[in-house]
């Protein structure tokens, strides 16, 4: 079972290498923005989640940024990712 679902494989290796909380903030950045990436803000809450629960408190703004503009359902499906990566 992979345990990243990132549209290409240089990011899949950035989070291998990096799985800090920077790392992972700039992942969801990458999801967030649509860099080199379709924007996917389940995968970009999913990886601000894991960023915000590693102490980085700028995640967890863009966290709640984005939260906003998702349905309940996609955030649930964000915080289940989040789950099963840890």
């Amino acid at each position: 079972m992979a345990r990243f679902e990132i549209g290409s494989p240089e990011l899949a290796t950035m989070a291998e290498r990096q799985p800090n909380p920077e790392g992972l903030f700039r992942l969801g950045m990458v999801y967030a923005n649509g860099d080199d990436v379709p924007v996917d803000l389940v995968a970009a809450h999913k990886w601000f989640n894991l960023a915000a629960a590693r102490g980085y408190a700028e995640a967890a703004w863009h966290r709640q940024q984005i939260a906003e503009e998702m349905t309940e359902a996609e955030i649930a499906s964000a915080q289940r990712a989040a789950r099963e990566w840890l």
